[in-house]
């Protein structure tokens, strides 16, 4: 069988998504060797796996080739899947993982995406509380700032659930570790970034009013 990347490119002209609205179907499809539906899974997924390789590899190009080979890995992978199991965390594991190996042999750090993921958060209706609270327009650059302060621990774990908006478990599992560790990490990665942008707010300069 030829390579997956040409076919992919083509997706979109072979295979539209609105006819195939299950999910489940398109992995079944893709299963049994399609590769334009395997296609739609990519397009629906590239920009999650980016942002979510580049919370590891704090670099653009590194993050965009680790999604990319995360991509083909779980395309040789797809076999071992599970139906009932839900896609996304089971592909950034893959994507994850392949940014944790990467990132070993190359430490330049970027902020371009994490800028881009704050930017643009999830939707309310998927954004646990204090969603709201923590990507206010106007806290953007503050808490930035102040993600960068934290381990890298609490760091991806706060991301991962306030900037890529997964749930607690499909953090748990894309991060490989337990549910209630992803619990803890979140308490305390939150409590700390109110520490430290209450104590921003404190030293922050009082403008004074305009004659």
């Amino acid at each position: 069988m030829s390579g997956p990347g040409t076919a992919w490119r083509r997706a979109e002209r072979r295979l539209d998504a609105a006819q195939i609205a299950d999910e489940r179907e398109v992995i079944s499809r893709a299963q049994r060797g399609d590769t334009a539906a395997y296609g739609i899974l990519v397009t629906t997924y590239q920009h999650l796996a980016v942002r979510s390789a580049w919370l590891i590899t704090r670099d653009v190009a590194e993050a965009e080739d680790a999604a990319q080979e995360g991509m083909v890995k779980a395309w040789r992978a797809l076999h071992t899947f599970r139906p009932d199991a839900p896609f996304r965390p089971w592909l950034l594991r893959i994507v994850v993982n392949e940014a944790r190996n990467r990132r070993r042999h190359h430490g330049r750090q970027q902020h371009l995406l994490l800028r881009e993921a704050a930017a643009t958060p999830v939707s309310v209706t998927e954004q646990p509380a204090p969603e709201g609270l923590l990507l206010a327009h106007e806290q953007q650059q503050a808490v930035l700032a102040a993600l960068e302060q934290l381990r890298e621990e609490e760091r991806l774990v706060v991301s991962y659930r306030h900037l890529l908006g997964l749930s607690e478990q499909e953090t748990a599992q894309a991060l490989s570790i337990p549910r209630g560790t992803v619990k803890s990490r979140l308490s305390r990665g939150l409590s700390q970034l109110r520490t430290i942008l209450t104590a921003d707010d404190t030293h922050r300069p009082t403008q004074e009013p305009s004659a």
